[in-house]
């Protein structure tokens, strides 16, 4: 999958044992689980290149397990986050390694064991590299409702595909996905009479403002809280 430098900018710097839950096996997965265990109602959040151990991703998991989804964030990266301090970091080789196509395979094992447990509804986000492995999942009936935030590359054909309603929520400032592709990709599933489709760009942020934010910066931090917003309420709207 062809990236951006936008997509590796900002790391967070990565915490085995930050957030409100708890990190448990699920579809053969280390998986980042929050939110009431019990609920019938799961979200899935597949991460950008970094991993589900970035704490503003896991913050994020805690606020929408707070509105009562079960919410799971698996390793889809097999312990391997994109990592470009480590002198010996191939980039070449670690794209090869984890493709979104991979992603899509790991995410149907992650369903499965959630419909296992006794969900019965599942709406996934995914950000960036997640959001083309959601993007994926969303051309299955897997799953009732998709949320894509400043997603990676993804085609007109992989969009035409989305069966469920879908939420594009895209960056200003942005070489993966640049503002005019969210307008487009929500005209092609407008024409969806089953599909309920939204888009919405956010001005002056960057790509991957979502979960990469600077915490000093007042307008980052409100760009990203009214993203987690919308893409809750889409959830609320179609998973609830």
């Amino acid at each position: 999958m062809a990236t951006s430098t936008q997509c590796y900018e900002n790391p967070p710097t990565l915490n085995s044992t930050c957030g409100a839950g708890n990190v448990e096996a699920l579809g053969g997965f280390k998986t980042y689980v929050t939110g009431p265990a019990d609920s019938k109602h799961a979200i899935l959040l597949v991460s950008d290149v970094f991993g589900f151990e970035a704490p503003k991703l896991r913050k994020l998991a805690d606020k929408v397990g707070a509105a009562g989804f079960l919410v799971v964030v698996p390793d889809f990266l097999y312990g391997d986050p994109f990592d470009l301090t480590n002198p010996q970091f191939n980039r070449e080789a670690w794209i090869a390694l984890h493709t979104p196509g991979k992603g899509y395979e790991d995410a149907k094992l992650v369903i499965q064991g959630l419909k296992g447990r006794g969900v019965s509804a599942i709406g996934a986000a995914g950000f960036c590299w997640g959001a083309v492995v959601v993007s994926k999942v969303a051309a299955t009936e897997d799953i009732q409702a998709a949320v894509l935030l400043h997603p990676g590359r993804i085609t007109v054909e992989e969009i035409s595909q989305v069966k469920v309603p879908m939420a594009i929520l895209g960056a200003e400032i942005d070489q993966s996905f640049p503002s005019e592709q969210v307008k487009q990709y929500e005209e092609i599933l407008s024409t969806k009479c089953k599909v309920d489709s939204f888009g919405k760009v956010y001005p002056g942020v960057a790509h991957g403002w979502t979960v990469r934010y600077n915490e000093e910066e007042e307008f980052a931090v409100k760009s990203a809280e009214e993203a987690h917003e919308d893409m809750l309420n889409w959830f609320i709207k179609h998973v609830k």
